[in-house]
């Protein structure tokens, strides 16, 4: 079959003028080279429209959903955050409800908000040792179901961030029971299924609606993600509507051929790759099997995803932010994210040898020279963790909210009256902004909920760590969050 890149390539060198846009004219600029310029079109003749293919696009597309299991998929070319704006849409009326795990990409919430949803929230357990979340489970799924019938619609998350997986045969199973559709937002997971190492895909769990991005773990440029529908739950037509909606008009060719690319490898070189992505990454953990100090989340297929190494400093007096700048300015290494007692990597299929072997050197050096000075069970309380939303009061989020007893409607909240206050002022305050860690961009605190003040405390121990805390602002050394100006009960 015909494959993007070949035709963009060809095309520019076919003597045809560009009388149409990109400005660029095929003709580099500045520091952007010409062969990207070249092969950086509009919808011109002979290669179709993303939003009414009926040519390339529509095979490549047919091809994905091939893949991937599922009946029909779509390129996404802004990220799985389209994809999960238009799912969620797609999925629901205006002001219906939607049962979600806690820990969805702050998309999802703004997907909540755009449709005026009404949100309850499944809360995973938090991985006390390591400071994460679990992935939510079909027990909790179907406890949520049984008493809020209204549902419309169930989001899950698999696998989390930090490569946590569900069990997403058993929430299909459940979700169907009540005849609603299922969306898993499979961003970090566009791998999976393409290797008996790891876990199969959502589309061929039973999921309805599954995004995922492309660009997150297998070789595709950064933007590139697919949505895979699957089953009559969910209107198709309506879900193309929002796809026009919440795309770009003016798609890049470049970031399509991207995705063709990347699944053109997974199809052609995909189980060598696979095999020398396992052999590495297992000989890396082998090695750092040896650390006294540093801890690592053990991977394997039914929990945790191949490739999240996740290093844990709970045992030391080092932050996650420490180990980070260490990583990155001793050892010249760059990882995905720091949080307040642990440090995030992510290795792909791409990864070379040297990428394993300097991060295996790097963390047996800097295990070495630290004291294991605390247990585990006596270092839980000493590094703040991401999950503290799960300690809250229990609420029904019949609007929407936390584990409040004023629950309030994230769109009534977001559009309220707001103030600026100090941070150190803020506890018992309903939250007038999303407040998260960057990355992941998981919501801390979502607007409309109260700020605990263990909440508050672990906030400004991150902000004083160095870490990206979104919805936090910095003036004059002090810290300063917006809360609503009204405790009004919505």
């Amino acid at each position: 079959m015909e494959h993007l890149f070949e035709k963009l390539a060809e095309h520019g060198e076919s003597g045809i003028y560009p009388c149409h846009m990109p400005g660029h004219k095929r003709n580099g600029w500045g520091e952007i080279p010409r062969q990207l310029c070249r092969m950086d079109i509009t919808e011109i003749e002979g290669f179709d429209d993303l939003h009414q293919p009926e040519g390339i696009l529509l095979e490549l597309q047919k091809k994905a959903a091939e893949l991937c299991g599922a009946e029909e998929s779509f390129y996404l070319v802004n990220g799985s955050t389209g994809g999960i704006l238009s799912a969620v849409s797609a999925a629901l009326p205006a002001g219906g409800h939607i049962l979600m795990a806690r820990n969805c990409h702050k998309s999802a919430y703004h997907a909540a908000y755009l449709r005026n949803l009404k949100i309850s929230y499944l809360y995973p357990e938090i991985m006390k040792e390591y400071d994460i979340c679990e992935a939510v489970t079909p027990a909790q799924v179907r406890e949520m179901l049984e008493s809020r019938p209204d549902v419309g619609a169930v989001l899950a998350v698999s696998p989390t961030y930090e490569g946590r997986l569900a069990d997403i045969v058993g929430i299909a199973e459940a979700v169907h029971e009540k005849g609603i559709p299922l969306i898993v937002d499979e961003a970090h997971g566009a791998h999976l299924g393409f290797s008996r190492k790891v876990q199969e895909n959502s589309s061929r769990q039973g999921a309805d609606l599954v995004i995922q991005s492309v660009h997150k773990t297998l070789p595709a440029l950064t933007q590139t993600a697919l949505l895979h529908v699957n089953g009559k739950r969910i209107d198709r037509e309506l879900l193309r509507r929002f796809l026009r909606i919440y795309q770009s008009s003016s798609p890049s060719y470049l970031l399509m051929a991207s995705i063709d690319n990347a699944l053109q490898y997974l199809e052609r070189d995909g189980a060598e790759a696979f095999a020398q992505f396992h052999k590495r990454y297992e000989g890396m953990m082998e090695r750092l099997a040896s650390c006294k100090a540093l801890k690592f989340l053990p991977a394997d297929r039914e929990h945790q995803d191949l490739g999240k190494l996740l290093i844990s400093v709970k045992n030391t007096e080092m932050t996650g932010r420490q180990l980070y700048d260490i990583l990155l300015n001793k050892y010249r290494i760059q990882t995905e994210m720091a949080a307040g007692s642990y440090v995030l990597a992510m290795f792909t299929l791409n990864d070379v040898q040297e990428g394993y072997d300097r991060m295996a050197e790097a963390l047996l050096e800097t295990d070495r020279s630290l004291e294991s000075k605390y247990p585990f069970a006596d270092s839980f309380s000493d590094k703040p963790h991401c999950g503290l939303w799960t300690g809250r009061e229990e609420a029904d989020t019949g609007g929407q909210g936390s584990r409040n007893k004023e629950p309030c409607k994230l769109a009534e909240a977001w559009d309220g009256n707001r103030e600026e206050i100090l941070l150190e002022e803020s506890e018992g305050r309903l939250a007038g902004e999303f407040v998260n860690l960057y990355p992941p961009g998981v919501p801390l605190l979502v607007p409309g909920e109260r700020i605990t003040g263990e909440l508050r405390q672990s906030i400004s121990c991150w902000v004083q760590q160095g870490l990206t805390v979104q919805g936090v602002r910095q003036a004059e050394g002090k810290y300063l969050i917006r809360v609503l100006t009204a405790e009004k009960k919505f």
